[in-house]
């Protein structure tokens, strides 16, 4: 089902094996416990200069582990370069920096460029929250090669992710999540085998976690941000943040304004929102979405019917007749609503998987469901072998062992519920679904059960919003989708209302899927690359088409 959380179309253009891991532990930052002096505890202010100190043991990098998503080495890029892997050493809790601590997996590739020209680090977080920075960055790399000319690439796996003190919340009592109903039938036992799994899995964290769980929010994972950026030697930070990693920038902007550098929030999250306010806006773009693919669609002569509308219906019949009478495949299994709703939810992230989608819908309609499974399983979130933070190739979908290691969802379900401060009752679900099926027949019930996911959570959230003003720093360039199904566009002019008077300079790009920089569209890398590279904001306004799919695909 969709998530009331942006996750990054980046992630999801990277569908080749997840690709790096951190290795080594740098140097010299204390371990627990041996921060001292004058043979007593460390003060806080010992503490943070020991942290700033730090010299990472930068090394080739192995295979990503299981946490994070296992798969092979990261190779060298094609003029030779090879992805350098670290770890970094940083206080479990900003508030008690002589206290405990806990690693932070690095990954970077050194600029291209003359010494001369070297801007600095350029930070990136492909969104989740929860995917891993550093399996995620090689295979991405080809996309920001020409912002290597002037920027080393450099990644992260956040706290409570991958291989920085991955959050886990398995347990051999637990119910496989495949088999929970994202959209129960309110009143049934569906219903309450979803609150029973909520709860259990919060206290499967708990069990697992609980040393890190209080400590796995936006807010310390930006003042991560902060050391990295003075270990590495730069005097502001530069960011690349795509869906939740707007969140992220928008936080450290907030708690760092004068030490920001050439920021660029791609996909971006709307500050403005509680939980059930995002889920409820994620629901509408979800199904804007959808009717701009169902145009298309029709356009091409899609089997589902004469026209857009028709087509939603279809779908919409579709997906309840499967949840009544789920579809048998060959390999024995069956395809149901939700694993409906996974396909298109994940085919919506980019409008090149669209062809893939109308072949799965108009197959499944006509009895068979063998391309929606796949689909269902490349793409989809739960339980069914992908998650859209690291997905699967749709064209390659026996590749089947990527993720399944992967600690994505747990991590997903600790920073969201870790930074909410919100806490829904199924009354609460109950008075608000009519809002949700009104937005969208097909995604505002799964959206709408999917705010009880912090139901049960041990720690207590942050804020019902993130706090994202930042008086003071400099232009941060906010490109906004009109077609985004994840980060509603409206998203992009709240933050940069949030954000402060000549802070937030906004770029609009009419197209599909979620994001714009990772499209492909040449008029949005050129903008996005002319600011960080040459600090060259677009004029006021501007605004950049898609070029629409090629006939007959």
């Amino acid at each position: 089902m969709p998530t009331a959380r942006a996750i990054s179309s980046a992630v999801l253009l990277s569908t080749a094996a997840l690709l790096a891991s951190s290795l080594t532990a740098c140097a010299p930052a204390a371990r627990d416990g041996d921060r001292r002096g004058n043979g007593g505890t460390a003060t806080d202010e010992q503490a943070l200069t020991a942290l700033r100190d730090q010299r990472p043991d930068w090394r080739d990098c192995p295979a990503p582990a299981p946490v994070q998503g296992g798969g092979e080495a990261p190779r060298a890029l094609p003029d030779g370069t090879a992805w350098q892997c670290a770890t970094l050493r940083a206080p479990l809790d900003w508030n008690k920096p002589a206290g405990k601590s806990l690693d932070l997996a690095l990954i970077r590739a050194r600029s291209s460029g003359d010494a001369d020209d070297r801007i600095g680090s350029l930070l990136f977080n492909f969104g989740g929250p929860g995917g891993s920075g550093v399996a995620t960055l090689p295979g991405l790399a080809a996309d920001y090669e020409k912002l290597r000319s002037r920027y080393d690439l450099v990644s992260f796996d956040p706290r409570g992710v991958g291989n920085s003190r991955a959050v886990r919340c398995t347990d051999p009592d637990l119910p496989d999540d495949s088999e929970v109903d994202d959209t129960p039938d309110d009143g049934t036992d569906e219903l309450k085998a979803l609150v029973a799994f909520n709860r259990a899995t919060a206290a499967a964290c708990e069990k697992n976690s609980g040393d890190v769980l209080p400590h796995v929010g936006t807010t310390q994972a930006a003042r991560d941000m902060d050391l990295i950026r003075q270990v590495l030697g730069d005097e502001k930070l530069h960011y690349f943040g795509i869906s939740y990693g707007t969140e992220l920038g928008g936080v450290y902007a907030h708690l760092f304004p004068q030490r920001v550098g050439r920021a660029v929030l791609d996909g971006v999250v709307d500050p403005t929102h509680d939980t059930m306010e995002e889920a409820l806006a994620q629901a509408g773009g979800f199904q804007l979405a959808f009717e701009h693919f169902a145009a298309w669609c029709a356009e091409q002569g899609c089997a589902l019917g004469a026209g857009a509308e028709r087509i939603v219906a279809a779908t919409v019949a579709l997906q309840a007749a499967l949840d009544d009478t789920p579809l048998p495949v060959p390999d024995g299994d069956a395809v149901d609503g939700d694993a409906l709703v996974d396909a298109v939810t994940g085919a919506l992230y980019r409008q090149d998987y669209w062809p893939t989608l109308r072949v799965a819908l108009e197959a499944a309609a006509d009895g068979n469901g063998e391309v929606l499974q796949d689909l269902a399983e490349a793409l989809g979130q739960r339980g069914r072998g992908g998650d859209p933070d690291n997905p699967h190739d749709p064209e390659d979908p026996d590749d089947s062992d990527a993720v399944e290691e992967s600690n994505e969802e747990d991590a997903f379900r600790a920073i969201t519920c870790d930074d909410s401060s919100d806490r829904y009752t199924v009354a609460d679900v109950r008075s608000r679904l009519p809002e949700f099926l009104e937005a969208s027949p097909l995604f505002g019930p799964g959206l709408a059960w999917s705010a009880l996911s912090c139901d049960g959570w041990p720690v207590p959230g942050a804020a019902h919003h993130p706090e994202v003003s930042a008086p003071g720093a400099p232009p941060v360039l906010l490109v906004g989708n009109t077609g985004d199904p994840a980060t509603p566009y409206e998203g992009a002019a709240r933050m940069a209302e949030r954000l402060g008077k000549g802070v937030g300079f906004e770029l609009t790009y009419e197209g599909e899927g979620h994001g714009a920089y990772d499209s492909g569209n040449d008029c949005v890398r050129s903008a996005v690359n002319a600011y960080l590279l040459d600090g060259k904001l677009p004029a006021r306004g501007a605004t950049c088409e898609a070029e629409p799919l090629p006939e007959g695909k």
